[in-house]
């Protein structure tokens, strides 16, 4: 396959705050640097773009020296944490703003949709953007009319078609784009995280209309998500950025497992967020703990070992049906253990619960982990991927052949021992 997208050095940088360096001198310095054609010079002194943390320079690089080139019919997904660089990455492709230095070079008609309404006008209607929007990618009107059809049903919005898309509701705007991007004749289409406005119907429409684009028609497809399910089913290249610089690209599956790595806090103890009217409810949980057998906080679990996790609560008022569940997710958020306590009465004080797993043996990976106290009737306090655990890797080839055989059976079949006891002290 030919290659279509070729990135070299491509570089871009913001200045934070105020437009300016702030004094004229400098601004004179940039400006005569700028009419010579040379590099700004307070480009030099700019800072990763790490934005937990405060820095001594207002410029920083949104991307820094990015190669990597993108072949016709792949289906590259682009993943990394919040402020990676990612969006700028695909605005840069599809030239809605220029890089500070490097270049791009693209072979073919590109197709974005980088955020809710992009490229369609809030007074025309969905008919009329239609149009609009494939005359913007360079169809002519016959191009269009053959795919109008098709469009249109594939969106959902028939009924609305006639009316000013400034009336649509944000997904209804982002199914007549998706749906205007990838039927209309470009060479590569670009999508952003904008499917998460769509509802889980649509979602799973959309991955299977990139999935025939690229593998079907030979088109290139370049997908942003925080959705690693919807990564692996879609893309055969992945590249990871973080801060602005690629940390890994290639092989689908080793890169989002590097990217799931360094998104967990390796962390033993976690504080669980607290409802703002927490001491008017009949209870809350305020900690968590993972620990191995002995009862000591452990960060990383060694593959088939017993482990368990402690939870500790509050019981404002007595509740006469308690029960306190215990969720977990792998890493591609597909609930794989739920357990709950036995129903009791427990009376106003502090307590302990402790979920003790020796039953099932957990494939190594990345799991989260959900919290929930109920009186039976209705939710106390609930809260959702509240922590993570680590399970260390396979080193036994006998113990690997148990993993796979244990989680081909039911999960739930050998649920986990579960002891509630009430603390003297408050240990919250």
């Amino acid at each position: 396959m030919s290659v279509v997208i070729k990135v070299e050095g491509l570089s871009k940088a913001y200045q934070l705050g105020e437009i300016g360096t702030g004094t004229i001198s400098r601004d004179l310095e940039r400006f005569w640097a700028k009419i010579r054609g040379k590099e700004d010079p307070f480009l030099k002194i700019g800072e990763t773009n790490e934005r937990t943390q405060k820095g001594t320079n207002d410029i920083v690089w949104s991307l820094n020296d990015l190669n990597f080139d993108v072949k016709q019919g792949d289906a590259v997904g682009i993943i990394g944490r919040n402020g990676a660089g990612k969006s700028t990455l695909l605005k840069i492709l599809s030239r809605v703003t220029a890089p500070t230095r490097g270049t791009i070079k693209i072979k073919g008609r590109i197709a974005s949709l980088l955020e809710v309404g992009t490229g369609f006008h809030p007074e025309l209607s969905g008919r009329e953007n239609i149009y609009l929007n494939g005359a913007i990618l360079g169809m002519r009107k016959a191009e269009i009319k053959r795919k109008f059809d098709e469009i249109v049903d594939f969106s959902g919005v028939e009924r609305y078609i006639d009316t000013p898309v400034k009336r649509y509701s944000s997904g209804m705007y982002v199914r007549l784009a998706f749906a205007v991007a990838a039927h209309l004749e470009s060479e590569i289409l670009i999508v952003d995280e904008v499917l998460a406005v769509g509802d889980a119907e649509f979602q799973k429409k959309c991955l299977g209309k990139m999935d025939v684009v690229s593998k079907g028609e030979g088109r290139t497809v370049l997908f942003v998500s925080h959705n690693m399910t919807a990564i692996q089913k879609l893309c055969n290249t992945v590249v990871l950025l973080n801060n602005g610089e690629i940390a890994g690209i290639g092989e689908t599956q080793s890169n989002i497992d590097k990217y799931l790595q360094n998104a967990i806090i390796q962390k033993t103890t976690f504080d669980i967020p607290l409802p703002q009217d927490h001491t008017a409810l009949h209870g809350f949980a305020s900690r968590l703990q993972i620990e191995d057998s002995d009862g000591k906080p452990i960060a990383e679990i060694p593959v088939g070992k017993t482990w368990q996790v402690r939870v500790f609560f509050k019981i404002n008022v007595e509740v006469q049906h308690f029960i306190i569940a215990l969720g977990i997710m792998n890493s591609n958020e597909v609930n794989i253990r739920t357990c709950w306590s036995e129903k009791a009465c427990l009376k106003e004080g502090y307590y302990e619960a402790v979920f003790r797993e020796d039953q099932l043996i957990f494939a190594p990976g990345n799991y989260y982990l959900t919290i929930g106290l109920s009186n039976y009737e209705r939710p106390i306090h609930y809260v959702e991927n509240i922590a993570s655990l680590s399970i260390s890797q396979v080193s036994d080839p006998l113990l690997e052949n148990t993993i796979l055989r244990v989680n081909n059976v039911g999960l739930f079949l050998n649920p986990m021992s579960i002891k509630i006891a009430m603390l003297k002290n408050n240990l919250l």
